[in-house]
């Protein structure tokens, strides 16, 4: 049996991530398996600053908010399961592929990102991720990213 969470609310992802609004992407991450694969919940609601102009009357959210959430998904399973709260773990984006966006995100969706890790472990610098956004079930992104992980020096 581990002791490893196998979820993060909002009060962990903070303490993992140095994002905050309006650039903290992900409200909570469930069904972590490690550093395998993990399931980020991002409630989209109007209020959010980049509806404003993106688009005046008719609020998209912006396809890189959509893969940067991604990102913040895979940064919190690797958090949690290596123990970085608190910790000032840093994730940098090193590359973007595969990127398509199959539908619009809206104020009101409850947009569900599976990541999963494609090349990466423990102690490694350079992982690389793939992930998939749906809303209601329907395909709204996809993406491979490639990342690098500035761990705190013990």
């Amino acid at each position: 049996m581990t002791d490893t969470p196998t979820s993060a609310d909002i009060q962990l992802i903070q303490r993992i991530l140095p994002h905050r609004y309006p650039f903290l992407l992900v409200d909570k991450v469930v069904d972590i398996q490690g550093t395998s694969s993990a399931l980020g919940i991002k409630n989209v609601t109007m209020n959010e600053p980049h509806f404003q102009g993106h688009f005046p009357g008719m609020p998209v959210m912006p396809g890189v908010t959509i893969i940067e959430a991604m990102a913040q998904t895979t940064a919190v399973m690797v958090g949690v399961t290596l123990d970085m709260a608190d910790k000032e773990m840093k994730v940098y984006f090193m590359s973007i592929d595969k990127c398509k966006f199959r539908r619009k995100v809206v104020p009101g969706d409850v947009l569900e990102m599976e990541v999963t890790t494609l090349r990466g472990k423990p102690g490694g610098k350079v992982w690389k991720f793939g992930g998939v956004a749906r809303v209601e079930g329907e395909l709204a992104a996809e993406a491979e990213f490639t990342a690098m992980m500035e761990l705190p020096q013990e």
